[in-house]
């Protein structure tokens, strides 16, 4: 709305028809005293104000205005047809008008200046708008990220304590583990030696009570042999650093300890160049030896073993990544032609306890695979098998290079 200002009522009927010609909203006042109570009351895009008023003129009005927050930026347009000497019309902008027109005035030129000066005002208050609208788009988002900070802050300090508190009890179940391995196997061990004595001294002509024992001692052997991969499986939870490791040294020591084996099963072991990488190298050995030992644990009877460890650079971290010489991970597939199993029970494997066998016929702890697992996943690793009954199995094992 625009404000009309003028002591003569001929002239401010005339402005306003002339603006209500386009479609502009027209509030009048006819003293300066009028019209500073409806500045005060209503928000004006403009104000037209005659210079020469009887009481408050067009200046002191004006004056008046630009000391007020609130009506500072309405603009103003003075019109005179008495001061019209550059002092007056120096004055008219010194005291905070944006346009001073003397009279007889140019109606269209008029027109154009009004509305100029609305749409500055309409442009001004959107602005204004916008503005108001991002201030309070930053203080939310301030207090967002300010909570955000105490919350993250809370939680680091629990997820703190809380990894204090594991690593406690971390250490705590280590030296249960070491106690109770050895509580365990003290008497298991003596339970082996009488049980033998027994055999040699009591039993020798007793085909029915040899093969009790027989059995008994098998199955303190089985216990035995559980606690110690138990034990290793406990093992895996503390924090070793890992060095470079030349995993053809590692494999060679594997083959070594299992030569008797080997020789005794005609197994024949078919080997390619394997990398140098970043690991623990007990655990990786203890990966090898798991493996090799399953392949000629589980072999068939129809024919001899045949063991194939194979490596290959690839170039991600994935079973199905392609080759390249400059390749950041390894992939390295232990494959046999033994028993094999059935694909369905893949995700069974690698489960602690889990076996798929006759303990009977096949013996074992159902540890091997699961400490296998995860000790590749402690070197950021993967392992998966591939298998078919009667055909063999393959497992693949991915290794990054360097350790991160």
């Amino acid at each position: 709305m625009v404000l009309i200002v003028d002591d003569i009522k001929a002239n401010i009927i005339a402005l306003k028809k002339t603006l209500e010609l386009h479609n502009i909203d027209v509030d009048t006042a006819e003293s300066g005293e009028e019209a500073l109570k409806k500045i005060l009351k209503t928000n004006y895009c403009l104000i037209i104000m005659d210079v020469q008023m009887p009481g408050l003129d067009g200046f002191e009005v004006v004056k008046i205005l630009s000391g007020n927050k609130r009506t500072k930026d309405i603009p103003v347009i003075f019109l005179s047809a008495l001061n019209i000497e550059k002092k007056y019309i120096f004055k008219g902008y010194e005291t905070g008008a944006v346009e001073y027109i003397t009279k007889p005035v140019d109606t269209d030129l008029l027109m154009l200046k009004v509305k100029t000066f609305i749409k500055i005002y309409e442009q001004q208050n959107e602005l204004k708008g916008i503005k108001d609208l991002l201030s309070q788009e930053i203080k939310i988002r301030k207090e967002a990220q300010d909570n955000l900070e105490i919350k993250i802050a809370e939680r680091t300090k629990e997820l703190v304590l809380k990894n204090e508190e594991l690593e406690m009890k971390n250490h705590e179940l280590q030296q249960f583990a070491w106690v109770v391995s050895h509580d365990l196997n003290e008497p298991i061990r003596k339970i082996q030696i009488f049980i033998k004595i027994i055999k040699e001294h009591y039993l020798k002509e007793d085909e029915k009570g040899i093969d009790y024992v027989d059995r008994t001692i098998k199955s303190a052997e089985r216990m035995q042999t559980l606690i110690t991969d138990l034990l290793a499986y406990s093992r895996l939870s503390a924090q070793v650093k890992p060095e470079v490791t030349d995993l053809n040294v590692v494999l060679q020591e594997v083959l070594s300890d299992f030569d008797y084996l080997i020789e005794r099963k005609n197994a024949i072991v078919k080997t390619t160049e394997l990398p140098t990488i970043d690991s623990i190298p007990s655990q990786l050995r203890q990966v090898f030896q798991n493996l090799i030992g399953n392949a000629l644990k589980f072999s068939g009877t129809n024919e001899p073993p045949v063991i194939e460890i194979i490596s290959e650079l690839i170039v991600d971290k994935s079973f199905d990544s392609p080759t390249s010489p400059e390749g950041k991970y390894c992939r390295i597939i232990v494959k046999d032609n033994g028993i094999g199993f059935d694909e369905v029970y893949l995700d069974r494997i690698f489960i602690i306890f889990q076996s798929l066998n006759d303990r009977q016929s096949y013996e074992g702890t159902g540890i091997g695979l699961a400490i296998a697992k995860k000790i590749i996943e402690k070197h950021n690793g993967l392992i998966t098998a591939k298998s078919q009954v009667g055909k063999g199995a393959s497992f693949i094992i991915i290794l990054p290079l360097k350790y991160e």
